[in-house]
């Protein structure tokens, strides 16, 4: 029985959103978070009855074993150096953090009898596909582009194949490309970050507009990692699942479309680039039919919640680097 939840990197942009629907749902939830980019997203379920928090980092034995005596049922592992500029920039840390903090993370886990593991990857890890008109599956290659990528998929075979005789239930999720809002809004995520400039600018330049990513709705992401947690062992454990919708893949032109219909008259500025480093389309079926996964949210809406924010006023500098990973 899966009382008590722990989740890693839970001020931050999913992690935020995953907690408010862990308590919604009547879990107990622990957030440990070194708070790099501040606790606010925070601060309205710091009341809670059936919150914590512990500011604490993976990489830190001391801190892992203090929240593990805190019996914890299952763990939502999010905390991470995130994204490809942020992982570059900080190597160093991406490689404590995003690897060894986190097999430090699994393996105190196990120690301690945690049932449930539910890892937050990429599918980043897809990279540049071979075949530019195919759709990549979770039986795919994995081309990893980018050191952010690398260390997911190093994670991954770590999780899924060194360790798949482990006691606890270990979960993969490769989160598609990820926008909309949250109260952690982050302003360096493609659609959140267009729809950002063309509300304030009226105008966005496009580099590469013909490569295509899987998008997914944080709300949704979150929601697949309880689902991931709940669901029966048999059907998730040492196993990997694509997170989003096959229908929701776009090229950055096919972004700009789509804001357009919202904001007519946007000017938009292609430049051309002949290579991108991430370029693939992701089939997202196994999720849906193996777990009965479905999305709630499209792009459009995403678009429309950003359009909202900054029509509101409410953020003062919507470019300020505290709305960014880097």
């Amino acid at each position: 029985m899966i009382k008590r939840v722990l989740v890693t990197g839970g001020a931050g942009y999913i992690g935020s959103v995953l907690v408010r629907i862990l308590l919604n749902k009547g879990y107990e939830v622990i957030v440990m978070d070194s708070l790099k980019f501040g606790g606010e997203a925070l601060y309205d379920v710091a009341q809670h009855h059936n919150f914590e928090f512990i500011k604490g980092d993976i990489r830190n034995e001391a801190d892992v074993d203090k929240v593990l005596n805190k019996k914890i049922d299952a763990i939502a592992h999010l905390a991470a150096i995130v994204g490809d500029p942020a992982c570059k920039k900080f190597s160093d840390e991406a490689n404590e953090t995003n690897w060894a903090g986190s097999v430090n993370l699994f393996e105190k886990a196990e120690k301690a009898g945690v049932a449930r593991f539910v890892f937050a990857s990429t599918c980043s890890n897809y990279g540049k596909m071979a075949d530019p008109d195919a759709y990549v599956n979770e039986e795919s290659e994995l081309r990893p582009v980018s050191l952010y990528a690398e260390l997911k998929v190093k994670f991954e075979k770590y999780l899924l194949e060194e360790r798949k005789d482990a006691k606890i239930c270990a979960t993969a999720l490769r989160f598609a490309t990820v926008y909309g809002f949250s109260p952690r809004i982050r302003f360096d995520l493609t659609v959140n970050e267009f729809t950002r400039n063309v509300c304030l600018t009226g105008e966005q330049e496009i580099w590469g507009p013909q490569f295509n990513r899987p998008y997914c709705h944080v709300d949704d992401l979150a929601r697949a990692v309880v689902l991931a947690i709940e669901a029966p062992e048999e059907k998730v454990k040492s196993n990997v699942f694509n997170v989003g919708d096959t229908t929701e893949n776009y090229s950055k032109g096919m972004l700009m479309e789509e804001i357009q219909k919202q904001i007519p008259h946007t000017q938009v500025k292609y430049k051309d680039s002949a290579e991108d480093p991430r370029d693939y389309r992701v089939n997202c079926d196994k999720i849906k039919n193996e777990l009965g996964f479905t999305i709630t949210k499209k792009v459009p809406d995403g678009i429309r919640e950003i359009i909202k924010l900054m029509d509101s006023g409410i953020i003062a500098d919507a470019y300020s680097e505290k709305f960014r990973n880097i």
